[in-house]
């Protein structure tokens, strides 16, 4: 038996090649069903996203490349193409790798959760479809295990790392609730499509999109079940939101003071949070100069990003260390499978040697021979019968392995020294 971690990520290989060996999750089951009857592996789960391609197996050593060709055969690929972003784990680095990913330490960003959840439906998906056995099914349920122990005893997913994350965290901070909160959005670049997820999964009540092409717009604003409006429509929606967020392209500004002093003055001075991620600015300086306004700039929020990044990293040290420990847990357990056949042959022999005199004790019995020395027969017959092979092994054996045999004897009867 030997795990093995088998992949390609964002870490080891560009996206046009990640995007080539990737699995279509409606034919993970019938990849799933090809590499276990194969011979490839005996137990395998798959685990495809935009940034990572792995393929967790048990399987035997000798089929590590036969394994390598179904990939290859299965995409299509050729071996020389990939062979240069592929990684292999193999046992302990298998389990720690597993661990590490779904803990969310071998992600883009840091600590993102999106990966456990990425982890439990691959797994889901081979158990149902029969793909996973004892030792997958003990190593996924260990790594979910890990994942939400190092969630909880670290700060890992404590602290925001995207600028849009860090400016939805701080509107949160600002107003008690985003539920009756209104944003607008302007631009509709990733940035923008990045903060409109935040700020749903964050329950915000109303959601404008605003973009020089209103086409544009309506695209990222169906998305979030938005409003879209043309850039030309700003001065009008202004006072509407509670939030504004901007990243767009333009050279000048798109807000003035004049434009948020009109704005402040309908909305009868109510607060306005406005984020401002957008390099050349899109929101004039100088309207930080206004009351009821909290205005933030990109290096604002990169400057809370960068300390939230170290915040991470400090939690990811503590992580590393759950996971060493866990791992190690995760191989005594391996390590016992190894005797599970031994012990399972020595209660067999025991069972036969045990019924064998039990029938000879019960035919003296039914010939009437005393019961006591049928009894004490019985007694030395097994006691003979049981030590003979161990103490033949000890005192056949050559130095050095006598003395190893002695000292598991030891062990093994519990023997005290006389």
């Amino acid at each position: 038996m030997q795990l093995l971690a088998f992949g390609i990520n964002h870490h080891t290989a560009p996206v046009n090649v990640r995007e080539k060996a990737a699995f279509a999750p409606e034919h993970l089951t019938r990849a799933l069903h090809e590499v276990t009857h194969s011979g490839a592996a005996n137990e395998a789960t798959i685990l495809s996203t935009c940034n990572r391609t792995e393929v967790y197996c048990d399987l035997d050593p000798e089929r590590e490349d036969l394994l390598i060709e179904w990939f290859c055969d299965y995409h299509r690929l050729k071996s020389d193409d990939i062979r240069p972003y592929v990684y292999q784990h193999i046992d302990e680095a298998a389990v720690r790798h597993a661990f590490r990913v779904a803990a969310g330490l071998d992600s883009l960003v840091v600590g993102e959760p999106q990966i456990l959840g990425q982890m439990k439906d691959a797994f889901a998906i081979a158990h149902k479809s029969g793909a996973t056995g004892k030792i997958l099914n003990h190593l996924f349920q260990q790594t979910f295990s890990v994942a939400k122990q190092v969630r909880t005893d670290t700060a890992i997913g404590a602290s925001p790392v995207s600028v849009a994350s860090t400016a939805v965290q701080l509107a949160k901070r600002i107003f008690d609730t985003l539920a009756d909160k209104t944003v607008l959005l302007i631009g509709a670049g990733e940035t923008i499509e990045l903060a409109g997820r935040h700020l749903k999964q964050n329950g915000i009540g109303h959601m404008i999109v605003a973009n020089r092409t209103l086409e544009r717009a309506e695209a990222v604003a169906a998305e979030f079940h938005a409003e879209a409006i043309a850039l030309a429509e700003l001065p009008n929606r202004l006072a509407d939101a509670d939030i504004v967020i901007s990243s767009t392209a333009s050279q000048l500004p798109i807000l003035g003071k004049g434009a948020v002093e009109r704005a402040l003055k309908a909305r009868k001075h109510r607060p306005m949070y406005m984020v401002d991620i957008a390099v050349p600015r899109d929101i004039e300086a100088e309207v930080a100069e206004l009351d009821d306004v909290y205005l933030y700039t990109v290096d604002d929020l990169s400057q809370v990003v960068q300390e939230n990044k170290l915040s991470r990293l400090e939690a990811a040290r503590e992580a590393e260390r759950i996971i060493e420990i866990q791992v190690t847990d995760f191989m005594r357990w391996v390590a016992t499978l190894d005797v599970v056949p031994t012990i399972r042959a020595l209660r067999d022999s025991a069972n036969e040697l045990r019924e064998l005199e039990l029938k000879r004790a019960r035919r003296r019995l039914a010939r009437g021979e005393d019961p006591q020395k049928v009894i004490e027969q019985l007694a030395r017959a097994l006691t003979n019968k049981f030590t003979h092979a161990p103490s033949a092994a000890l005192t056949q054996a050559e130095l050095e392995e006598s003395l190893q045999l002695n000292d598991a004897a030891r062990r093994l009867f519990n023997l005290r020294e006389k």
